[in-house]
């Protein structure tokens, strides 16, 4: 009975500060957050780091060392069909992710920072954004200037486009 009691005084807790997640530019006008559980770390890399791997789709930019690791860096802007980088960049914004154990850099357009939400002010997306985008989203959060996509780090990892499944 006491353990039921610590349970709840632990939700009411985490609910008063909110879910911390990483905000950031799909393009100019998209801002999507992913949550703060899955991301890994947030670095700017040169164009160069990344090595491109012959017959990969479009969205897959090709290889890179992250810590020693070798992992994939996605163009994601174009894995969401969204208007994608430019290609005369210098360096790119990558948001390094794990699920389970799997790592991938996901390149964006800016990273913003963090922010922290309460899961009530995540709605659902269908009938906000693009029917493309609902399958990589846990939901939006809509705000008076914005609608932010909130994207589901597992979806993103085990996408059918990468034929994982």
């Amino acid at each position: 009975m006491n353990n039921s009691k610590i349970l709840v005084a632990q939700e009411t807790s985490e609910n008063n500060f909110g879910n911390s997640y990483l905000k950031f530019r799909l393009n100019q006008q998209t801002t999507a957050i992913v949550s703060m559980n899955h991301t890994q770390e947030a670095v700017i890399l040169p164009v160069e780091s990344i090595t491109p791997m012959p017959n990969m789709l479009p969205c897959v930019l090709g290889l890179m060392n992250w810590r020693s690791r070798i992992i994939w860096a996605i163009d994601l802007p174009r894995m969401l069909n969204l208007e994608f980088l430019d290609s005369r960049l210098r360096q790119y914004n990558i948001i390094v992710i794990q699920v389970e154990s799997l790592l991938l850099g996901l390149v964006v357009h800016e990273i913003k920072g963090i922010t922290k939400f309460m899961s009530d002010d995540i709605q659902s997306p269908v009938g906000q954004v693009a029917s493309s985008l609902v399958p990589y989203l846990r939901g939006c959060v809509v705000q008076s200037e914005e609608i932010l996509l909130v994207l589901d780090a597992q979806s993103l990892v085990y996408s059918p486009i990468f034929g994982s499944d």
